[in-house]
């Protein structure tokens, strides 16, 4: 039966949430179970294609990516795909009418991850991040509006900048990874090996302002929505608060996380203030 594939796809989607990012499945079991799922099939795809760009170093990414686009083309297409995590995710598109716009974009920055390792204009570090992290923002976004396209739009730009701000914690936070690792560098302005405190400086107020952008979209968001997103947002705030404090050198050699103590400690702030109505 078709539902017992689909209901094999969506716990594929699901545990691919869960084995990635402890924190945003976190997050993601604060919202609505009705929009639960469909969240967890938007992550399931974005984290597979992210993979073969970024971990599978010992084959050929470029042939594995083309298979991958593929198979997602047809998916799309026929409302079908034998890649589990794939027919979650067009099952999510259908359903919420997501724009192949923001697909295409987002497979664009994808593949940009395959041949490019230094953006040296601000025009390149936006079309990047845009694709990689703005898009991904708005396909949630047309999940949490349930299809109400006024909304969406009145929306759609909080959650660009809510977008920005998180791939630029993790730009931040990976610095170490994605130089020694992949030799990657996304930051227009920084050079590793150089970063000063000014350079950082400058860094974490540009990120500040798009938390803050991002906020005022949070607080407009149907309640089903608002506590998941929120955990989120607190969760980054935190990561970028502990970035903002930690001498660059250290930026440089250690990847900065949030123990298990605090995050534990920060959910419990994030749900009194959604039960007391302070967001």
């Amino acid at each position: 039966m078709k539902s017992i594939f689909d209901k094999i796809s969506f716990d594929c989607s699901r545990n691919v949430t869960r084995a990635y990012s402890t924190s945003f499945s976190t997050a993601v079991k604060m919202l609505s179970p009705r929009i639960r799922q469909d969240i967890y099939n938007v992550y399931g795809f974005v984290r597979l294609a992210d993979e073969i760009v970024d971990s599978f170093h010992d084959y050929d990414k470029e042939q594995l990516f083309a298979m991958f686009e593929a198979d997602l083309e047809n998916a799309l297409q026929q409302g079908i795909s034998l890649n589990p995590v794939l027919n979650a995710f067009q099952h999510t598109v259908r359903q919420y009418n997501i724009p192949r716009s923001l697909i295409d974009a987002f497979m664009k920055s994808m593949k940009q991850d395959l041949i490019k390792k230094y953006y040296a204009t601000f025009a390149e570090y936006n079309e990047y991040i845009y694709g990689s992290a703005d898009v991904v923002g708005l396909m949630c976004l047309k999940v949490f509006v349930n299809n109400d396209d006024a909304r969406y739009e009145e929306l759609k730009n909080p959650a660009m900048r809510l977008g920005s701000a998180f791939q630029k914690i993790n730009f931040l936070r990976d610095l170490k990874a994605d130089m020694e690792e992949l030799d990657r560098s996304y930051f227009p302005t920084l050079n590793l090996n150089e970063m000063d405190d000014a350079t950082k400086k400058a860094i974490v107020e540009e990120i500040e302002a798009d938390l803050r952008e991002g906020y005022k979209g949070i607080v407009q968001l149907p309640a089903e929505a608002k506590f998941g997103v929120y955990t989120a947002y607190v969760y980054y705030k935190k990561l970028l608060s502990k970035l903002k404090n930690t001498p660059p050198l250290e930026i440089k050699t250690t990847r900065i996380r949030v123990p298990d103590y605090q995050k534990i400690t920060l959910l419990a702030k994030c749900y009194l203030d959604y039960r007391f109505n302070i967001i």
